[in-house]
């Protein structure tokens, strides 16, 4: 209560002064005597600045969204939030005719066009065309990340980068496949997804011939031949080809065990595991063969499966070069 009155006291003084000195400036003479209505007019809107300042420090949100409850401290805020429901966009580009809610967005996209980006990276000399953008930029050179997961501890410099992080906790995953169903907590893992179904396998394994759609799984691929594993337990020494593994592994160590079935007691280290579990006990099969219609629980049980529709026998034992559908069947003939 004190600092308020305290902050009050302050701008109180500082609006007085200006007020003071806009009195000392006007004189008393009689030729300045038409100018006093227009003093008034100046003291009158002043004094309505003090207090719309003053909700800053009050916390005063007098002018409520009947539609979604948020409240502001000043109604040009409130009117311009009400876009949001209403989709009014009042500013328009006059190159291209791309509207926007808010005049704001339309200057800063009008910098699209000019190529204008005043805001240079003291640093590495990159320019933007916004100020957020340099601000979130330079948190590569600082190393800031202010974005905090409240379930782990793990740290981003972006919150959009949080947000999907939080995917790992809650399971969520909002992008679906439209043609088998599986379903992605990221789009770009979608559009990845999707190259199983066109047939794309642009990274060929030169030792075994192996064919995969992702650069990222080839290089993990290529582990198998190297015997590369880049991630190390700090805690026992055994090493990993992914990194996800090794964190599935720590689990080991700091006991961690996130996810319960309510129906068997069974534990899970990821939500996603749970997930595909649960489907034992609700019989879902998501996964169906386009040839001959079998469903299956899970997407590998399904790409299994459908080798004995193509033939494709992609496991070969180096030994005697025969060949097989499944890595199962090929650790059975070793």
């Amino acid at each position: 209560m004190i600092v308020v009155l305290c902050i009050t006291f302050i701008c109180l003084w500082f609006f007085t002064l200006d007020l003071i000195t806009m009195k000392e400036k006007e004189g008393l003479n009689k030729t300045e005597e038409k100018d006093q209505y227009g003093n008034l007019h100046d003291f009158t809107t002043r004094r309505k600045s003090f207090r719309l300042h003053m909700r800053i420090h009050t916390g005063e949100n007098p002018f409520t969204c009947q539609q979604c409850g948020k409240s502001f401290n000043r109604k040009v805020i409130l009117n311009s939030h009400m876009r949001i429901h209403t989709g009014e966009k009042p500013y328009t580009c006059s190159q291209c005719g791309k509207n926007f809610s808010q005049h704001g967005n339309l200057k800063a996209h009008i910098k699209i066009h000019t190529g204008e980006s005043p805001f240079i990276c003291q640093q590495c000399g990159q320019s933007f065309k916004h100020k957020v953008s340099l601000i979130k930029h330079m948190r590569i050179h600082t190393g800031e990340k202010p974005y905090t997961c409240q379930q782990c501890g793990e740290s981003f410099a972006q919150l959009g980068n949080l947000k999907v992080h939080m995917r790992v906790h809650n399971g969520e995953k909002p992008y679906t496949c439209q043609q088998c169903g599986e379903t992605f907590a990221q789009r770009v893992n979608l559009k990845a997804h999707m190259k199983l179904h066109n047939g794309e396998s642009p990274f060929t394994c030169q030792q075994c011939g192996k064919s995969l759609a992702h650069k990222g799984s080839f290089n993990v691929h290529m582990r198998i031949h190297t015997g590369e594993k880049p991630y190390t337990c700090d805690q026992c020494g055994k090493s990993f080809t992914q990194s996800f593994t090794l964190k599935s592994h720590m689990n080991i160590h700091t006991r961690e065990k996130l996810y319960t079935c309510d129906q068997c007691g069974k534990i899970f280290l990821r939500a996603s595991e749970l997930k595909k579990h649960l489907r034992v006990h609700t019989k879902e099969k998501p996964h169906s063969c386009s040839v001959c219609g079998k469903r299956f629980t899970r997407l590998e049980y399904l790409k299994n499966h459908q080798k004995i529709h193509t033939g494709v026998r992609e496991y070969m034992c180096f030994e005697c070069e025969k060949t097989f559908k499944s890595a199962e069947t090929k650790k059975i003939h070793l």
